[in-house]
């Protein structure tokens, strides 16, 4: 089965994000001595969060994807999806994590950090694991998109 366009982004941000609020809860709970309902609930907002940088990010590279000369999802293609998003969600859950869990910049860095980089295979693994599922979108398949 091959999903693409809008029906691709909102199965692949649900199914990607179900797990992930799960295990950003966990991590916020174990990693900062919080409790788990004010991990929860940062979880919540990370996951809000992500959602939304999440459509974003997948059409900014899917529209800068489909200008490349290049098809297909390389193994370095992969990573660059993956350190890109990354580096954007810490931009924002770092100083959001700091306060509301009520700690310091540099343990909220640490916290986040741990997290990005669980989240780091994580996305690599989701991504290539779904293409396989639901195939390469247009993007990586055709010149200029389709």
């Amino acid at each position: 089965m091959t999903l693409q366009g809008t029906k691709r982004k909102i199965t692949y941000v649900t199914t990607y994000e179900a797990f992930a609020f799960l295990c950003g809860t966990l991590g916020f709970f174990s990693f900062s001595d919080s409790s788990i309902e004010r991990a929860s609930t940062l979880a919540v907002f990370a996951s809000i969060f992500a959602v939304s940088w999440n459509f974003t990010y997948n059409a900014l590279f899917e529209r800068w994807e489909a200008k490349s000369m290049t098809l297909g999802r390389s193994f370095g293609r992969r990573v660059l999806h993956a350190v890109g998003f990354e580096i954007g969600f810490l931009v924002v859950l770092l100083p959001a994590a700091a306060w509301w869990l009520d700690i310091s910049f540099m343990r909220s860095f640490i916290v986040n950090l741990s997290l990005n980089i669980f989240f780091f295979a994580y996305t690599f693994a989701f991504t290539w694991a779904f293409d396989r599922v639901f195939g390469l979108p247009t993007s990586a398949t055709s010149p200029e998109g389709g």
